[in-house]
């Protein structure tokens, strides 16, 4: 089975998230809002920053928000910026990994030709796009989160600009 793993998984529902909100928002929020543990969103965000996906912010109004928009961003991007390259086998020229028998194999080089229709169309689904098919099908996100300090509610980011 071919499958990108979980935390690929949770970036994207990070991700898709963030460009909804359009706020920048720190990792608790963000954790609350999705239903993904804390200590994960921030591991995530050390990945997505790193990537250039996302901004940190610094400062007490600080958090983190999109790079870039929604429509620019592929899922090929967010499975580069959690798991590396994209390389369906070893013997992929995208490949970190070397196959031991990859001089041998008669399959050697082949895969290369698969990989890039399948990064190919990972590229061609933007976040988006996937914003977009969630509300066809009918996905009511929840609101934005907010604290309440001292009985007043308060709206723990600000809007990206």
């Amino acid at each position: 089975m071919f499958k990108v793993n979980k935390l690929t998984d949770y970036a994207t529902v990070v991700l898709i998230d963030m460009a909804i909100s359009g706020l920048i928002r720190p990792t608790q929020a963000i954790s609350e809002n999705t239903g993904i543990p804390l200590p994960t969103v921030a591991k995530l965000m050390k990945h997505l920053v790193k990537s250039g996906l996302v901004a940190s912010h610094r400062g007490v109004r600080g958090g983190y928000s999109l790079s870039r928009p929604a429509d620019q961003t592929t899922i090929a991007d967010v499975i580069e910026a959690v798991e590396g390259p994209i390389a369906l086998t070893a013997c992929v020229d995208t490949s970190e990994e070397h196959c031991s028998y990859e001089k041998l194999c008669p399959a050697s080089g082949k895969w290369n030709r698969v990989n890039s229709a399948v990064t190919g169309a990972l590229r061609d689904v933007t976040l988006a796009e996937m914003i977009t098919d969630l509300e066809i099908a009918g996905h009511v996100f929840p609101p934005d989160n907010t604290s309440s300090v001292g009985g007043a509610t308060t709206v723990q980011s600000e809007q990206v600009s």
